[in-house]
């Protein structure tokens, strides 16, 4: 486990968060805090508001009660303009099943967000295949999703997470569709490619064998987070 300067304040910090879905409350005061390089991984059972948190600490949705800081920014004050800015530049989001578009290739997929940020087609397919590389799958590249490995496809999700140069990956499950090896696979080029780069990663999971790779554990009990001891 690297450093990290404790004396810094947070690079993205949610407060008191409350979110309801219909009659359901999802988040009922959850606080979680990030720092700039730091892996935090949130655990908690299924149906204690792990998803939802993301979803909100990301700006994909706005919390009922509650603010989300994000380097000075607050989220909820945003307007959607801003919020999709930061969502293609600073922030990279994976979810469970990769969400890869089926019709591209590995490699286009990739390069998709550096083209959406305006990079020429040449120029971001050059560093989508670089990513590519570092995440064990170049050989994949003109694989559709389709044809790819559970782990393959994962994987390439995570390339495109990170090729725009984030300054946090949001990691929800990441490899929970993965088997044993897979998962494996998945975590070990997520934290060397994260730690590479600096990149804050919030990595949401059930899995204590995944939640072992993080700096830092809290668990989500009730849509509430209670601090854990550090394990690893």
């Amino acid at each position: 486990m690297s450093m990290r300067d404790n004396t810094a304040g947070p690079l993205l910090a949610g407060r008191s968060l409350v979110k309801a879905h219909g009659r359901t409350e999802a988040l009922r005061g959850a606080s979680v805090e990030l720092r700039a390089g730091e892996i935090l991984a949130v655990t908690g059972t299924s149906g204690s508001g792990k998803s939802t948190l993301v979803h909100c600490l990301s700006g994909i949705v706005r919390p009922d009660e509650g603010s989300v800081t994000y380097a000075g920014e607050r989220l909820e004050e945003l307007p959607e303009k801003r919020l999709s800015e930061l969502r293609r530049t600073e922030f990279g989001v994976v979810f469970q099943f990769g969400q890869l578009i089926p019709e591209l290739t590995a490699l286009d997929n990739v390069a998709l967000p550096l083209m959406l940020a305006g990079a020429d087609r040449t120029k971001a397919r050059t560093t989508a295949r670089e990513w590519l590389e570092r995440f064990g799958v170049r050989g994949q590249a003109e694989s559709r999703p389709g044809e790819l490995s559970g782990g393959q496809a994962q994987r390439t999700a995570l390339a495109r997470a990170l090729v725009t140069g984030p300054r946090v990956v949001f990691a929800d499950e990441p490899t929970g569709a993965l088997d044993s090896l897979a998962s494996e696979q998945v975590m070990t080029a997520l934290v060397h490619t994260a730690r590479e780069a600096g990149t804050a990663v919030l990595l949401i999971t059930h899995d204590a064998q995944v939640a072992a790779y993080a700096d830092r554990e809290v668990q989500l009990r009730d849509g509430a987070v209670a601090p854990l001891e550090v394990t690893a």
